[in-house]
């Protein structure tokens, strides 16, 4: 690892400075888990269900105005220019925080990500409430996470200043030293992901890997009548559908048939395909949450001790999942064991060996050509991780929704080199060859045709055909059960299914979209868009980039 600079140096000084300040500063308040609650409780609106709702004011995560600061090995490469002046103003902020939190009340608490003995990083998080209703951002990390461990490891901290002048909005991150500081937000989603990135970079120092993926076991019935156990982890980015398929019971209702849900965000992978859990609340997009197609997520959404977040809610409590008025990007907190009885005893996903197969699908939402199901070889699969293809949605930038987007391991938390991720995951698949089988699964759909006009105005000429929740949890079955039948695609160089069991794939066929000349033209522009974006990795293994090619 690259030494950090001699500027950072200093900055990582303060930034130590007033963590230890805190710790046991007068003005910071050590909240207990009863008092947290009750304090929370005051500040928001009740549902029908006799559950929390609150609203942000920021409504989303502040990407463009997050810094990575220490090394090389950790600053991001290009910055865009608000990133600029966030980084040339950096000593002057931190001298101004520093200040600041000497005069602010602010509550602190202390939870631990995961449970197990060998990676369960201590989380402490520091909220002023200079504007009291802010005690909810600690009370949902509460939530969030489990109990703390006296002994904990690594230890991570983030200071939320939520009232910094909004013109100043920020979110500092320094991976070297495990902390974060969120400046000028009150959008809980930065205290999630601000200790999940941290961990995520922290695994990568022990020889783990962190996914932004959903874990789960599925236990099937095979052609045979043999009873399989199956891990299961389900990439995607937010808003995509990774925690509704991680939540979901395909359709496994046959005798001794199920599943048991482990996580729903982030895992943290060893090489033996262990992998550890984070915790014990699911923050979930609610956008079209519905008791009829998410049975379960929708059970433990309306729990007691669910929190929402940004949810349209009127004066008698009634919640409006579909009303987009402030906001598309509405959330919800449920805790694991709401999910009962499908919720597993433990968040940690077994070893390969003690699985029949583990089960690694890619979700992308696509609305064109890119087949509903993709069965892939371990390079493609490695290609499919470097590229993670999607479309925007509201949980990222709202004002880019619907565009086309690529995060590797469609996971935008990254630190670091982005090529090593991937070919620590090409070693992995490949060296349980025959025992993970991987897939990318479109929960898009097919036959969007969209016109740009020269003005920037795009029109819809025809929606997509979408795919619907119970069809791809049937497509899932099937890949469990062993009952799909794959074939070549005339288009693709991927295996596609031809016959999914309770499912009419005809539905789906691209030829009835769009003519022939049309769907060449759109596969060979995709592909040359994949080409251009795989070989900016220039330490990317060459195989990978081969499949990227060809796929």
């Amino acid at each position: 690892m690259s030494s950090p600079t001699p500027s950072s140096v200093k900055e990582f000084q303060v930034v130590n400075r007033i963590i230890e300040y805190l710790k046991g500063a007068p003005n910071v308040i050590n909240s207990t888990d009863w008092t947290l609650r009750r304090s929370a409780e005051r500040c928001a609106s009740f549902t029908k269900f006799g559950n929390v709702a609150v609203h942000s004011t920021v409504k989303n995560r502040s990407a463009k105005v997050t810094v990575y600061v220490g090394s090389d090995a950790v600053r991001q490469k290009t910055l865009n220019p608000q990133q600029t002046e966030i980084m040339d103003n950096l000593s002057k902020t931190l001298c101004s925080l520093e200040e600041y939190v000497k005069l602010a009340p602010i509550v602190r608490i202390n939870r631990t990500m995961g449970n197990n003995d060998e990676f369960s990083p201590n989380c402490t998080i520091f909220v002023s409430i200079q504007r009291p209703e802010m005690i909810r951002l600690a009370y949902m990390t509460w939530a969030t996470l489990f109990p703390v461990k006296p002994h904990g490891e690594p230890k991570q901290h983030i200071l939320y200043i939520p009232e910094w002048q909004e013109g100043e909005r920020q979110i500092l991150v320094f991976p070297e030293i495990s902390t974060t500081v969120v400046l000028g937000t009150d959008y809980y989603g930065e205290s999630k992901k601000g200790f999940l990135r941290m961990a995520m970079w922290n695994a990568k120092q022990r020889g783990m890997l962190g996914l932004h993926a959903g874990s789960k076991i599925l236990k099937a019935k095979g052609p045979d009548g043999r009873l399989r156990r199956y891990g299961m982890l389900i990439f995607g980015m937010s808003g995509t559908g990774k925690t509704t398929h991680t939540c979901h019971t395909h359709g496994l209702n046959d005798k001794d048939e199920g599943i048991e849900i482990l996580q729903d965000d982030v895992v943290f992978l060893k090489k033996d395909g262990t992998a550890y859990g984070s915790e014990r609340g699911f923050y979930l997009k609610t956008e079209g949450l519905d008791p009829v197609t998410q049975p379960v997520i929708y059970k433990a959404a309306t729990s007691r001790d669910a929190i929402f977040e940004n949810v349209m809610i009127d004066y008698e409590g009634n919640l409006y999942f579909e009303n987009d008025t402030l906001t598309s990007n509405g959330r919800g907190i449920m805790i694991r064991e709401d999910l009962s009885p499908y919720i597993s005893n433990d968040i940690n996903l077994p070893p390969v060996d003690v699985l029949d197969e583990l089960i690694v699908a890619f979700i992308t939402r696509r609305h064109t050509v890119v087949p509903l199901a993709a069965r892939l070889t371990p390079e493609q699969a490695a290609a499919a991780f470097m590229l993670g293809e999607s479309i925007e949605t509201s949980a990222g930038d709202p004002r880019r929704a619907g565009e086309s987007i690529r995060e590797v391991g469609t996971n935008p938390f990254i630190i670091g080199d982005k090529s090593y991720e991937g070919n620590w995951f090409y070693d992995f698949v490949k060296r349980h060859e025959g025992k993970v089988q991987c897939y990318q699964l479109n929960t898009g759909g097919l036959g969007e045709i969209i016109e740009n006009h020269p003005n920037g105005v795009k029109v819809f000429k025809r929606k997509v055909q979408r795919v619907e929740i119970p069809e791809m949890s049937a497509i899932i079955r099937g890949i469990v059960r062993g009952t799909n039948k794959w074939v070549k695609d005339k288009y693709w160089n991927l295996e596609v299914p031809a016959f999914v069991e309770g499912m009419d794939l005809s539905r789906y066929n691209v030829e009835k979209f769009y003519e022939v000349d049309s769907i060449i033209n759109q596969v060979s522009d995709l592909r040359c868009e994949r080409v251009a974006y795989i070989e900016k990795f220039n330490t990317l293994d060459k195989v990978i980039i081969k499949a990227a090619e060809i796929m």
